[in-house]
């Protein structure tokens, strides 16, 4: 078996081993959203949860909500209007900012991941982490080897 080259060198390559877990969280937890029927990527779930959560936002609270720019806001909100999951319409004070909420179908899709989906995923990265001990290198190593092991969809499977 070949080297992982970015695990061993440790903190110099924390950022790309972060983003390579977060991809692979990712991953797994669209094959688990495709188990349970829902078409649309991972990465617009966290939008419509904050749309869900905070009410009507402009686009950039929604990026501050989420974490992410602006540019990526505004593309995924593109795909979720294109679905019909979104509304937006400009304000009344400022017309230069667009106000984006849930659409009755966004609701309902929430509603159903917040119920069926939702639990299952944090249930399984729970467990996934759960045997996280020590420094962070340490319990960013047992997560990757326990996603690696068994994947989320397999632990929701299992339980």
């Amino acid at each position: 078996m070949i080297e992982d080259v970015v695990k061993e060198l440790g903190h110099l390559t924390l950022g790309t081993r972060l983003k390579r877990t977060g991809e692979l969280l990712q991953a797994q937890t669209q094959a688990v959203l495709a188990s349970y029927g829902f078409e649309q990527p991972a990465a617009h779930f966290p939008l419509l949860a904050a749309l869900d959560r905070l009410g009507a936002l402009s686009v950039g609270e929604l990026s501050q909500a989420v974490g992410v720019s602006q540019p990526v806001v505004t593309r995924s909100l593109k795909g979720l209007e294109d679905e019909g999951l979104v509304q937006s319409e400009t304000g009344d004070e400022d017309r230069r900012v667009r106000r984006v909420t849930l659409s009755r179908k966004g609701r309902s899709l929430v509603q159903r991941a917040r119920r069926e989906a939702w639990p299952a995923i944090e249930s399984a990265v729970a467990q996934a982490c759960a045997r996280s001990r020590g420094d962070l290198l340490s319990q960013l190593a047992a997560l990757e080897d326990a996603l690696a092991t068994t994947p989320l969809l397999q632990r929701i499977q299992e339980s």
